[in-house]
């Protein structure tokens, strides 16, 4: 299937290619092959999220840190985590920053409202109102009250996971006022420490 994208005065071809090529050789070999997810990553450019000595990696497949800005996680982080995701477009969205805009611009698009927060608002503030669909842009140890409020009756939620120091993919659904996380599959995804389990806390 053609993916088209609109290409300006102002694109670098250069930069151009390099999409194309993250999406041959990392999305389509690892089976993120949906029009829409695709689409969405050939037409954001990594590189406009990056400070200028981080430009070069913006196409690896591993994430590129941040320091204390973050991260921009690996481009399949970001494909597998839009097909679980299913993006409607009645969604209302929350989006929890790793560091970047990113995922927020993959996703703004294809929903009808999306709002950001950053990891310490998610866990001590919060936002406004409830929302169909959560994501996290980022690996965390446990999910905070304050999140789950967030999620309407029978809402998605999509984020990263470590569980014994592996991380990986998981998804939930808010049934009867409860989200319990399915790890989906393993992946390399920035762990965001705000969201550290208390020592000694296990995942059940």
């Amino acid at each position: 299937m053609n993916i088209m994208t609109t290409i300006t005065p102002e694109t670098p071809p250069s930069s151009l290619i390099a999409r194309r090529a993250m999406i041959d050789s990392q999305l389509r070999t690892s089976g993120v092959n949906e029009e829409y997810a695709l689409a969405r990553m050939l037409m954001t450019p990594r590189e406009d999220f990056l400070p200028p000595e981080k430009v070069a990696q913006a196409y690896t497949d591993r994430a590129v840190l941040l320091g204390e800005q973050g991260h921009l996680a690996a481009p399949l982080f970001y494909g597998k985590l839009l097909l679980e995701a299913a993006p409607l477009p009645s969604d209302r969205v929350l989006v929890v920053r790793g560091g970047t805009g990113y995922l927020a611009a993959l996703l703004r698009p294809l929903v009808a409202e999306l709002t950001e927060i950053s990891p310490a608002d998610a866990i001590g503030q919060g936002g406004a109102g409830t929302y169909s669909l959560i994501v996290i842009d980022g690996a965390i140890e446990q999910l905070p009250e304050t999140l789950t409020s967030l999620l309407e009756d029978e809402g998605r939620i999509v984020t990263g996971l470590l569980l014994r120091q592996v991380t990986r993919l998981a998804t939930g659904r808010k049934v009867a006022g409860t989200v319990n996380l399915q790890p989906v599959e393993d992946l390399g995804i920035p762990v965001l420490h705000a969201f550290d389990a208390p020592k000694g806390w296990t995942f059940a």
